[in-house]
Formats: structure tokens, sequence, C-alpha cells
């Protein structure tokens, strides 16, 4: 994973989607990390993903209106897996599919809404949560970004490498305080991304179903 990854996921942010349920359909964008890796993503009513040795993320941005958002559910697959990795290693953390939650305070976000990619590089008031499908912790784990500004993104392993189908519910709010102490703030971007670059791996993967409550 590149070290611009959790800045360029909020700087990046320009669209809007809907609360309830989100369509992959529309509204998403890919951002390369590096100039010459890029995942194979593939929009509709779900997102699928071919991350073939590269990485790279699809993101977009949640309406004002929703960034009360505290839970979300969604489902995924993946068909072809990366080997298990240390999520807490940088540059050796590869995972099959991750999804992004990004939060800035309430008093903050008006402020944030059209910032652009140099105002918000190193913004030490962003806060990231990434559940991923990947590596070898214990469901539920806090693994704090090797990447990035320390304090502002962590992951939460959800399942260890390999392949299936599963579906998945959070309480973002809970852990928000687990991950960072105190209330979440507002909910203003969602990513996906895949990562294959440190293993020289092929990931296939899909996900769906995302609903925000």
């Amino acid at each position: 994973m590149r070290l611009t990854v959790y800045s360029m996921i909020v700087a990046l942010l320009a669209t809007t989607a809907s609360a309830g349920s989100i369509s992959f359909d529309n509204g998403w964008r890919e951002q390369r990390l590096s100039l010459f890796s890029s995942n194979d993503y593939r929009f509709g009513t779900n997102l699928s993903m071919v991350s073939d040795d590269s990485i790279s993320l699809a993101w977009t941005r949640i309406a004002q209106s929703d960034w009360q958002t505290s839970g979300a559910s969604w489902s995924w697959t993946v068909d072809q897996s990366v080997a298990p990795t240390d999520l807490s290693q940088k540059g050796g953390d590869d995972r099959n599919i991750s999804l992004y939650f990004v939060f800035v305070p309430q008093s903050t976000a008006p402020k944030l809404q059209n910032a652009n990619i140099k105002s918000l590089l190193g913004n030490d008031e962003v806060r990231i949560i990434q559940y991923a499908w990947g590596g070898n912790h214990q469901r539920g784990q806090v693994i704090p970004s090797p990447y990035g500004p320390a304090g502002q993104g962590v992951t939460i392993a959800l399942r260890q490498a390999s392949t299936g189908s599963h579906s998945e519910s959070v309480d973002l709010a809970a852990d928000y305080s687990r991950a960072f102490g105190g209330e979440k703030g507002a909910l203003v971007g969602l990513a996906v991304s895949g990562d294959s670059d440190d293993t020289n791996s092929v990931i296939r993967a899909a996900l769906g179903n995302l609903k925000l409550r």
C-alpha cells in the first residue's frame, strides 16, 4: 500500500452517494496510487475488481444529509485471494478487499466539503476506518495504520485471507470509539480498494448490497 492512501482518499472525494442502499453504477471513480499501477474495477449494482500485482481505490462522497450515518452492512466475495500478510507492516500488507469509511469532525465538515488536495494532505483531523478481508489477524482486531499521520487511520480485520462469500454488519460509532476514542465525526466518504502489489498476486473480488444506517 502506498504512503498516500489515506490522504488521497479524503482529498479526492468529490461526488455524492445517497444513503440507504448504495449503488455502484454512478458517482464512483478510481484513483491510482501509483502511476503504473491500477486495479480493474467494474461498476454496476455491485463493484467487482481484479487486482493484478497492483493497488488503487474506488471512491465516492457521501451527501451532507447522510453525515450522521452510524452503521453499515454489505456482502462481499473473494474468488482469488492473496496470501495471509501482517496488516500492521508497512510495505507488506496486501489484502483482498477493503471498505473505507472517512470521518471528519462535525464542526469541520462544512469547511472541508470543497477542500482541494493541497489543503487536505496531512490534515490531522481526518479519521479513517478500513474494514479488511485479508491478513492473518483475529476478527475485530484494531490495527493502527502504518501509513499517513499517526492516529489518523486504523484497519479492523473482519476476514483472514481466503476465498468465499460473506455478509458483514458493523457499528461505526462503536468501532470509531474503540479505534480513536470519543464520538465519531461526520461520515463524508467511502472507498473500496484491493492491494496485491507487495506479494505479486492476483485478487478477484466483489462488494455489493452496501447499506448505510
